[in-house]
């Protein structure tokens, strides 16, 4: 079967909804996790939050997991996960640095747990890795939709 070449709109509704997908989740993850943290379970309001700056780095998986899937795709899952893993560990530092460049702070600036500089969590390492297997699942969707060859 002969892949259709991707054209710009559907470029743009994918980084769109890559972008989406991870402003959503992030916003729930920190809704469960600060009614964790505060232990008061009488307030359900569940209130998350992210960063107008999280929607381009989370839409730039549109252009960087394909083509990197191409090569983990024969690979297992746990060394494809892992990978997933560590890679969105290394755009965050690096995505963290570049915003305290421009804009005079990290966003998230972690202060807890096992961080290196405010940059990444280590200890968030397994959820990277969950979330890397929810966008290896998105692509698949992506594909079937031909978001994405």
């Amino acid at each position: 079967m002969k892949e259709h070449k991707i054209g710009l709109t559907e470029k743009v509704i994918s980084f769109a909804l890559y972008g989406g997908l991870g402003v959503t989740t992030e916003v729930f993850f920190t809704a469960v996790v600060d009614l964790i943290n505060a232990g008061n379970f009488d307030d359900l309001g569940l209130k998350g939050y992210s960063y107008i700056w999280m929607f381009p780095i989370y839409g730039l998986a549109s252009m960087l997991f394909p083509f990197f899937f191409k090569f983990l795709k024969k690979w297992g899952r746990l060394v494809r996960y892992l990978t997933y893993g560590l890679s969105i560990l290394l755009v965050e530092l690096i995505a963290g640095f570049v915003l305290e460049q421009l804009t005079g702070r990290c966003p998230w600036e972690y202060q807890t747990g096992w961080h290196f500089s405010g940059y990444i969590r280590f200890d968030y390492l397994p959820l990277w890795m969950i979330f890397g297997a929810v966008i290896e699942e998105f692509h698949h969707f992506n594909k079937r939709i031909g978001l994405v060859n």
